[in-house]
C-alpha cells in the first residue's frame, strides 16, 4: 500500500476534497443566513469629508431615514483627505458584510482614479456599486470685498491683475471645474486646496480666499447677508435656492463638462440580496418629500438607481474625468 492507515493516497485526496465542499457549503449556508438577517446591528456610513460640507450635509440627510428603513442605525464616519483616498482604502479593506457602507463622490471615483499617474483602485471593480444618491449643485462665489458684482467682472478683474488672485477648492469638481475656468478664461489664479467645503468657507467668508467654485450649503445664507457674492451656477438651469444667478450659458460662457456626483458603494464581493436590500431602502428614502426638501437647500438633485445603473454610471465617468483632467493638464503624484 502506498498509503498510511486506513487510507490510500487516493482516498486522502477524495477525503481532502469531501472537506473542502462541506466547508464551501457551511460558508455558504452561513452567509447566507447572515444575509437573510442582516442588518443585526449599527451599519457605519463612511463620509470622505470634513463635517460642514455638502458630502456629510447630504449623508446626514439620507442615513437617518436609511437607518430607519432598515431596521439599525446608519452612523456618519468622516475620513477626509487624499482626494477621497483615505476613505476609499477604508472601504475596500472593510469586509463585504453590508456593515461597512461609503458615500463615494466624483472626487474619490472619479478624479483620484483618473487624475493618478498609477490609480490607486479601481472605482467598479475594487467596490460594490448599490446606488446613486444624486448630483451636486455648484455655484461660483466670491468674497464680497472683491470689487465685482457679475461673473463678466470677476473675469476682467482677474485677466487685470494676474496672479493676484487666488481660489480655494474643496474637493475634485473644485478642481477641476476651476481649472477648466481657468483654462478657458485666460486666468492666472493661485490655488488654494482644503480638505472639504467646510473649512474652505470659513476662510471665504473670512477673505482669506477670493474666490471659490464651490456647493451652497453653508453660503446661501452668507450670500443673503451681504458676505459673499454668488456670480454663477455650473447647473444646466438656475437653481430655486438661488434664483437669481445666471448659469454659464446666460452669461455667455463656455461650460464645464464635469458631472459632480455621489453614490453609495460597499467593499468588493457584498452578497447580492445584502446590496438589493439596501438599494431598495434607498430608493424609498430619496423619494420622500422631506428629503426631497431637505437636499433643495443644498441644491442637491436627488436621484436613486439601481446597482447595475450605478456600475455603467461611474465607468461612463471615469473616462469623463480622464477627459477633462487630460485637457487641463492636471495628474496627481
Amino acid at each position: 500500500m502506498r498509503g498510511t492507515g486506513f487510507l490510500t493516497e487516493e482516498g486522502k485526496d477524495v477525503m481532502k476534497q469531501l472537506v473542502a465542499a462541506v466547508t464551501a457549503i457551511a460558508s455558504a449556508l452561513a452567509c447566507s443566513l447572515a444575509s437573510a438577517q442582516y442588518p443585526t446591528k449599527p451599519i457605519r456610513m463612511i463620509v470622505p469629508f470634513p463635517p460642514g460640507g455638502a458630502a456629510e450635509l447630504g449623508a446626514r440627510i439620507f442615513a437617518h431615514p436609511l437607518g430607519i428603513g432598515l431596521g439599525q442605525p446608519v452612523i456618519i464616519e468622516t475620513r477626509p483627505g487624499a482626494e477621497g483616498i483615505i476613505a476609499s482604502e477604508i472601504v475596500k479593506q472593510a469586509p463585504p458584510d453590508g456593515y461597512t457602507l461609503y458615500y463615494g463622490t466624483a472626487t474619490g471615483m472619479s478624479f483620484a482614479p483618473a487624475a493618478k499617474k498609477v490609480p490607486p483602485y479601481d472605482p467598479v471593480n475594487d467596490f460594490t456599486p448599490v446606488s446613486l444618491v444624486g448630483i451636486f449643485g455648484f455655484f461660483i462665489f466670491s468674497n464680497a470685498a472683491l470689487p465685482v458684482q457679475t461673473i463678466g467682472e470677476l473675469i476682467a478683474y482677474a485677466r487685470a491683475n494676474p496672479g493676484k488672485l487666488n481660489y480655494g477648492t474643496g474637493n475634485a469638481t473644485s478642481i477641476l471645474s476651476t481649472a477648466q475656468f481657468a483654462a478657458q478664461q485666460k486666468l492666472d489664479m493661485a490655488h488654494i486646496p482644503y480638505k472639504g467645503d467646510g473649512p474652505l468657507s470659513i476662510d471665504l467668508i473670512a477673505g482669506r480666499v477670493n474666490l471659490a467654485i464651490a456647493t451652497p450649503g453653508t453660503l446661501a445664507p452668507q450670500v443673503k447677508e451681504g458676505k459673499l457674492r454668488a456670480l454663477a451656477t455650473l447647473l444646466p438651469s438656475r437653481n430655486p435656492l438661488m434664483p437669481t444667478v445666471p448659469t454659464l450659458a446666460e452669461a455667455g460662457l463656455e461650460p464645464v463638462t464635469i458631472t459632480p456626483w455621489g453614490g453609495v458603494f460597499g467593499p468588493a464581493k457584498m452578497p447580492k440580496d445584502i446590496v438589493d436590500r439596501v438599494s431598495r431602502e434607498l430608493a424609498v428614502v430619496l423619494a420622500k418629500p422631506e428629503v426631497k426638501d431637505a437636499f433643495g437647500k443644498l441644491a442637491f438633485e436627488p436621484r436613486s438607481s439601481t446597482p447595475q445603473e450605478l456600475t455603467a454610471f461611474v465607468a461612463e465617468q471615469l473616462e469623463a474625468y480622464r477627459r477633462v483632467t487630460r485637457q487641463v493638464g492636471l495628474t496627481l503624484d
